[in-house]
């Protein structure tokens, strides 16, 4: 079973979500102290869906997965992610997951989090592997949180370096940025940005001669380590850099360094900046895309997404 349909629940979805819901909780083996899904009925659930939304998952007109959902502040919480036991293993959940991160990101919200049980190793390796991360835990309970990406369009040069100065207020020493984007994309542009909002001291240029150039901060912050990994031939040549500065205490920008940088940092910003076809257009496309538990706890805010 393949064919895989997930929609938006309304109103005449809710007994279908009722009883998946009883099902997939029914089926787990009882915890202490138990979960109260199984109290879930028509009247709770239909509540929810009015203020909050939430997803099921159709195949052949069968019911076989659902969530609903939560909505606080710019965190959208999941809660009854359910999947009939009838139908596990067959990709239900991570469609259902992957759909309600895309409901996140054109609510324009910074994070999607949940609550699992820890004696449930299953469900806490599904979150790990979904990119979720324990940003808290309570007794039993388990709170997992992933920060959603960022897509903007910049539509000039001094537009990117002012994203870059604002993102820099949300930087810290240790922070890895890797900047992947075609020739003359704009990413220099945006390391600039951050140069000016982290304060340091040096004019930002395209390090590829060097390799990598270390900006000290000129108001006692994280140091800027600007680093071209073009011609670098792997990790261990990365990470063999002869910096004046460690990780630990710069935040570390590295360009073309996607499937190089990763490694460098547990947490990381991977940023994206694509060209358009005109070449005399200066609209640029930026994805950021947040990586790691640092970020899951806090997400990204940017003035720019309130605009829109």
């Amino acid at each position: 079973m393949t064919d895989l349909h997930v929609v938006d629940a309304t109103e005449e979805h809710v007994d279908d979500i009722v009883n998946v819901i009883h099902h997939a909780f029914s089926s787990r083996r009882v915890l202490d102290p138990p979960s109260t899904a199984l109290s879930e009925n028509a009247t709770t659930v239909a509540a929810a869906i009015a203020e909050h939304g939430g997803l099921l998952v159709l195949s052949d007109g069968v019911p076989l997965g659902a969530v609903l959902f939560e909505q606080v502040g710019d965190v959208l919480n999941l809660r009854r992610v359910s999947v009939d036991p009838r139908y596990q293993a067959r990709g239900v959940a991570s469609a259902m997951v992957g759909c309600a991160e895309e409901v996140a990101v054109r609510r324009g919200l910074s994070r999607v989090s949940l609550i699992a049980r820890v004696e449930l190793p299953d469900t806490v390796e599904f979150w790990r592997r979904r990119g979720y991360s324990v940003v808290d835990q309570q007794a039993h309970n388990l709170t997992y949180a992933k920060a959603m990406p960022i897509e903007l369009t910049v539509p000039t040069a001094d537009e990117m370096q002012a994203i870059g100065e604002e993102l820099a207020g949300q930087l810290r020493a240790g922070d890895v940025l890797v900047l992947s984007g075609d020739l003359g994309a704009g990413k220099t542009t945006f390391t600039q940005g951050l140069g000016v909002g982290l304060k340091v001291r040096g004019a930002i240029t395209s390090p590829t001669f060097v390799i990598s150039r270390v900006h000290p901060s000129l108001a006692g912050g994280p140091a800027l380590v600007h680093v071209d990994a073009y011609r670098i031939g792997g990790f261990a040549e990365l990470d063999d850099l002869d910096l004046d500065a460690s990780l630990e205490d710069a935040v570390t920008v590295v360009e073309w360094g996607h499937g190089l940088a990763e490694a460098l940092a547990p947490d990381r910003l991977d940023i994206v900046v694509t060209r358009g076809d005109d070449d005399t257009d200066e609209t640029r496309s930026l994805r950021i895309t947040p990586v790691g538990p640092r970020w899951a706890a806090s997400g990204i805010q940017l003035s720019v997404l309130e605009k829109n």
